[in-house]
Formats: structure tokens, sequence, C-alpha cells
């Protein structure tokens, strides 16, 4: 498939806006995948498309937090461990719900993690390494995982109240290791998709230089700005998702 020259500027593009979400809260595949599917790339190839340039968006946040002074390797391996199994399944399963009703689900799912994260109370902060609740938190990485390997559509809205809410850590340990868990199960994604279905390595490798960028960005704003930015980000990108899903779909 050959790219336009512009085709290749909204690429870059739309994966700079989506690893920028995606780090700071979630949400970026609501445009990277809908771009992909404007260019003529098959709804569920641009599904699997997309992990390409999710990965290469974690990795560089990964080495932005990083060289930030935010890492915590330990408690991120075993949550990514608990992901694994759940994004193998999800990724095998593949094949979603019909699009109108899949779209209504999803977007009651993501009003009901607004709900979750702006009211009611959580688990009491705590530090980085040492959060509340930590059978819970690695049972519940299980169905994250198999909805990031499924769709990956919103699947930092269901990790960030896992983090944030049920584990106690801030918004932005929360997001450190958001993406160290995202990057780990979407390796284990990817390879199921490249088996079982037709990837574009093009278009995902254009893409994903936007979500590098926009992975570096993000990173650099969560430690720059903090929770002051992160909440309302968080707030937007989900309540412009339920728009989206339920009324522009």
């Amino acid at each position: 498939m050959t790219l336009e020259l512009w085709e290749l500027g909204a690429l870059v593009l739309a994966g700079t806006v989506g690893g920028m979400l995606n780090v700071m809260a979630g949400g970026g595949s609501i445009i990277t995948v809908p771009v992909m599917i404007f260019l003529g790339v098959p709804g569920p190839v641009a599904n699997g498309t997309n992990r390409i340039a999710i990965l290469a968006q974690n990795v560089s946040a990964i080495a932005t937090f990083r060289k930030l002074g935010r890492s915590y390797i330990k408690l991120s391996l075993s949550l990514t461990a608990c992901a694994i199994p759940g994004a193998a399944l999800g990724a095998w399963m593949g094949a979603s719900l019909a699009g109108d009703t899949f779209n209504t689900v999803l977007a009651l799912v993501m009003l009901i993690v607004l709900v979750l994260m702006f009211t009611g109370r959580s688990a009491p902060h705590s530090s980085a390494d040492e959060p509340k609740n930590l059978l819970l938190g690695h049972l519940l990485m299980v169905l994250a995982g198999f909805w990031g390997g499924f769709i990956q559509i919103g699947v930092g809205f269901i990790l960030m109240p896992i983090l944030n809410r049920v584990m106690g850590l801030d918004l932005v340990a929360t997001n450190v290791y958001k993406v160290f868990i995202a990057g780990g199960y979407t390796v284990v994604a990817l390879l199921v998709f490249a088996i079982n279905s037709d990837l574009l390595w093009l278009i995902g490798g254009v893409l994903a230089i936007g979500n590098s960028l926009g992975g570096y960005l993000g990173a650099k704003l969560t430690i720059s700005r903090g929770e002051k930015l992160i909440r309302p980000v968080l707030a937007l990108a989900i309540f412009a998702m339920v728009v989206r899903l339920l009324f522009f779909s």
C-alpha cells in the first residue's frame, strides 16, 4: 500500500496526539484507528496494525520516565505478567461485537470508569514502591490485559482506576506503571495478531513515529505538570470518547 505525502503527515500527526493521550490518560487509539480506516485500512487490520505504534509509544515513554528517575521494575514486571495471559486470549479472540453494539458497550464502560475515577473513596495514596491491595490489583490486571489484547481502545481508562483507585498510586506513578504494563502485553498481542491476521507494517511504522514522539511528550508532561494536568486531561479524554462512540460512530 503506497502512501501520499499528506497521508504520511496525517498518520504522524494522529500518532503524536494519540501517543500523548495514551500516556497521560488513554483513548489515543480512538484517533489513530479511525485515521487508518479513513485511509482505507479495514477495521480488523487497523486494530492489529495499531499495536505496532502502541508498542513504540510505550517503549518511548518507558525510556523517558526512566531518564527522569521514574522506574519501578519489580512490581511493573509482576503486574505485566498477570496482564499477558489476558492479552493473549483477547488478541486471539480478535473479532469484536457488531460495531454499533460494541460502541455502546464501550461508551457505558467508559462512563463507569469516569464515575469511579472522580467519585467515592480510593485506597489511601501510597508510595510508588508499596501500593495497596496487591492481590486484587494483580487479579484485575488479567481482565485489563484481556481488554487491551482484544480491542486496545480505552485500555488506559481501565488500567488507571486499578492502579489509582484500587492500589492507591498517585496519578504520576499510575502513568509510569501503565506504560510499562501496556508495553509488555502489547508485545504478546502484536505477535498474536501478526500470526493470525494481516498487518500493514509500513502504515504501522509511520504511525509509530508519531506515537513515539507523543509517548515522549506525554511522559515529560506527566512528570513536569503532575496530577494537576493529568486529572483534567483524563476527564476530557473519557468524555470525548463517550461522545464520539455514542453520537459520531
